[in-house]
C-alpha cells in the first residue's frame, strides 16, 4: 500500500485526477470506478478541467458504480445514478450508455446485486476504482465485519452511516433508506488499481486503522493492505494518527518518477 500525504484535498484531487488522465491516454476505453460523497469532488472537478483545456480525452471512457440506495428511484436527485450523472459523466461529457450501475429498484434485488457484479467482470473489470473511506473505515457500503471476501450484495446501513449521509437529505435521517446495494470487498480488491482519497481530521482515526493497523473485518479499508497496488492519498488532518507519515513522505518524495501513482 502507497500512502501519499499532500497538503490539502485539492491537491490530493489533482493527484488523482491526473491518474485517471494518464490511465486514460494509455487505455482510452478505461473502466472508471466512482464514488459518491463530498470527498471525491476535487477529483471531478480537476478531471474535468483536463477535458475542458483538451488534456485528455474521455469520448471512450466507461464508468462503474461503486454503490446505491435500495428503493430510491433512479431519478431520486439523491439516488447515486443521479449524483453520479450531475458530477462526473454530465462534467466529463460521458453519456449514460457508458455507464454501469445496479439497479437498486430491482423487484428481485439479490438478482440485481449479482447480475451487476457479473456485468462488471464481463465488461473487463474495472481498471481504477476510487474510494472514499467512512469514519468507521467502511468502503463503499461495506461496513464493519463485513467479510473481506464479500461480492456486490445488499447491506444494512449502520446508525452512524445514515446520520452522516443525512445532510444529503436536507438533515433528516428518516429520509436515509436503511439498505443499500454495495460492491463487496472481494469485488473491490477486482479492480487492477485501487485509490482511496481522505482528508479532513475526521477520517484520521480510519486511516491510521487501515494503513498501520491490521488486516481485519472491523476496518473493512484495511482490506487494501492486501491488493497488489492500492494507492492511499491523504491531506495533512486525516494523516495526522499516521505514526508511520515521515517515512511515507520520505518515500513518495524519492519515488521514481516512472512509477507514477
Amino acid at each position: 500500500m502507497e500512502v501519499v500525504i499532500v497538503p490539502d484535498a485539492k491537491a490530493g484531487g489533482e493527484l488523482i485526477a491526473e491518474a485517471m488522465a494518464q490511465l486514460l491516454r494509455r487505455k482510452p476505453d478505461a473502466l472508471l470506478g466512482v464514488a459518491t460523497g463530498s470527498t471525491p469532488l476535487p477529483v471531478y472537478e480537476a478531471l474535468a478541467a483536463k477535458v475542458r483545456s483538451g488534456a485528455v480525452d474521455t469520448a471512450r471512457a466507461r464508468i462503474a458504480q461503486l454503490d446505491e440506495y435500495v428503493g430510491l428511484p433512479a431519478e431520486h436527485p439523491e439516488s447515486y445514478r443521479s449524483v453520479l450523472r450531475r458530477e462526473v459523466l454530465e462534467p466529463l461529457g460521458i453519456a449514460m450508455d457508458a455507464f454501469m450501475g445496479p439497479d437498486g429498484t430491482a423487484a428481485d434485488v439479490q438478482a440485481a446485486c449479482e447480475a451487476y457484479d457479473e456485468a462488471l467482470g464481463g465488461a473487463g473489470g474495472v481498471d481504477l476504482q476510487l474510494l472514499g473511506i467512512g469514519t468507521d473505515g467502511h468502503i463503499g457500503f461495506n461496513e464493519p465485519c463485513s467479510s473481506l471476501a464479500s461480492r456486490t450484495r445488499i447491506k444494512t446501513l449502520t446508525e452512524q452511516t445514515r446520520v452522516d449521509n443525512a445532510r444529503f437529505f436536507d438533515g433528516d435521517i428518516e429520509q436515509v433508506p436503511h439498505h443499500v446495494i454495495t460492491q463487496g470487498i472481494g469485488t473491490i480488491l477486482e479492480a487492477r488499481h485501487v485509490v482511496l482519497l481522505a482528508t479532513g481530521e475526521g477520517k484520521a482515526d480510519a486511516v491510521a486503522a487501515s494503513v498501520e493497523g491490521p488486516v481485519a473485518a472491523v476496518c473493512p479499508a484495511s482490506a487494501l493492505q492486501l491488493h497488489p497496488h492500492a494507492t492511499v492519498v491523504v491531506d495533512e488532518a486525516a494523516a495526522s494518527k499516521l505514526k508511520l507519515a515521515d517515512y511515507f513522505r520520505h518515500t513518495y518524495a524519492h519515488k521514481p518518477d516512472w512509477q507514477g501513482v
